[in-house]
């Protein structure tokens, strides 16, 4: 995600504000709600630059809070005028029919939502102790999901608008966040609730993204738009960067191998980098198609690199050894944007995020094939994945608020 200043920074001043909402009444169409758009969203940002595809009347509906979770003031008439006049101007632009591909095994889904609407759920993470976690990213928040009794406790975290992203637990059960609009490390202790936060060393450094534990208990972390990859010393709070060797690389997500090895996609180029874990070395792999922007990583046991192609609705396999790629046509097709991925075992599951609905799919590398499933409520959109202690899968499903559980049998 772009980083999205805070609203102390980011709200113009009041004779910019009036410049905006003027300029904004100028390019809107009339109707009821026209005013309201152009003076609170237009307060903030250029509308135009923030709708991307468009919403559904539900999607923005879930907009509407994340702009009041973040500090714009609108009362319930307001509300009521201006989420369907940018629904009617904004609607959503058709995305890519979900495929749904059948087979024999038969998965159960459960939807948990989030106790505060429009907290913007970015990743989730299932901990040992059975609870579901996810980034309220636009509300500053942590959300904890009991998934026996359905009961969801979020926590607040310290710096306002830190943007919490990434999710990782620690061996003491420590749940720990990267704050990407904050510039941030955090940790949260969720039997106290209290949160230690961790500066970036460089000011440069203003959006850390992902995050991972390697076996010697050190923290990785990628900051996409400054092309970093920091390490943390979780015990004495040293951090170290290091920048990637291609220019724009954005590297995005990442993943650590069975020797310790650190993978991290490179979202803004076709390719994947591995990062020494001890002298912090990188090598970049080139994937063979130019438009490749691998978003998401995971690794299976035997050691081989598993990505999403976004941009080319592909699923890839990288073998480090001898950088051998091999690619599948993810079943929803070129404009899938398969995005948060997991291995579980040796199997391959991910999601498709932009169609519609978006989807569960399943791909087993042994007689390579593909199934697939409609995430109820649509997901919209599944941005990363995560996998329970007992095998199972998780999503976070941002524009619908919500986490979900992927129920495998055995």
């Amino acid at each position: 995600m772009r980083r999205i200043a805070s609203m102390k920074t980011a709200c113009a001043t009041a004779p910019l504000l009036l410049a905006a909402s003027a300029w904004g009444q100028q390019n809107l169409p009339a109707g009821p709600g026209r005013e309201l758009a152009a003076s609170k969203c237009y307060a903030c940002h250029v509308l135009e630059a923030r709708v991307g595809g468009g919403y559904t009347p539900e999607g923005w509906t879930t907009v509407i809070h994340m702009m009041t979770n973040h500090g714009v003031r609108l009362t319930p008439a307001e509300i009521a005028e201006l989420t369907p006049y940018l629904a009617k101007t904004f609607p959503e632009k058709p995305k890519a029919p979900a495929v749904i591909v059948p087979g024999p095994l038969q998965v159960s889904m459960q939807v948990f939502k989030a106790a505060t609407p429009g907290v913007r759920p970015h990743d989730p993470l299932a901990t040992r102790d059975g609870a579901l976690w996810y980034t309220g990213q636009m509300a500053n928040l942590l959300g904890r999901v009991d998934p026996g009794t359905g009961e969801v406790r979020e926590f607040t975290l310290k710096t306002a608008h830190s943007g919490p992203h990434g999710l990782v637990e620690d061996r003491e059960g420590n749940i720990w966040y990267t704050g990407n609009t904050g510039a941030l490390v955090g940790k949260l202790d969720p039997r106290s609730g209290a949160v230690t936060e961790y500066r970036m060393p460089d000011p440069a450094v203003g959006d850390p993204h992902t995050l991972v534990f390697d076996a010697r208990g050190m923290l990785w972390f990628t900051a996409q738009n400054a092309n970093r990859v920091g390490r943390m010393n979780t015990t004495t709070g040293e951090i170290k960067l290091v920048t990637m060797p291609t220019a724009g690389a954005r590297p995005y997500g990442m993943a650590v191998d069975s020797k310790g090895t650190v993978f991290v996609v490179e979202f803004g180029t076709n390719g994947v980098a591995a990062i020494d874990p001890a002298t912090m070395a990188v090598r970049e792999y080139k994937l063979p198609n130019a438009g490749s922007r691998p978003r998401r990583i995971t690794i299976t046991p035997d050691d081989l690199v598993w990505y999403t192609d976004y941009s080319r609705g592909m699923l890839g396999r990288l073998d480090p050894a001898t950088g051998a790629v091999k690619e599948w046509p993810s079943p929803s097709g070129a404009r899938s944007a398969p995005y948060g991925i997991s291995a579980i075992g040796n199997v391959i599951w991910y999601s498709e995020s932009g169609t519609a609905p978006n989807t569960v799919v399943r791909f087993d590398p042994a007689n390579e094939k593909f199934q697939s499933w409609a995430i109820p409520g649509g997901g919209n959109i599944v941005r990363n994945t995560s996998v329970t202690a007992d095998g199972n899968f998780v999503l976070a499903n941002s524009l619908v608020n919500s986490v979900t559980l992927v129920k495998i049998p055995r």
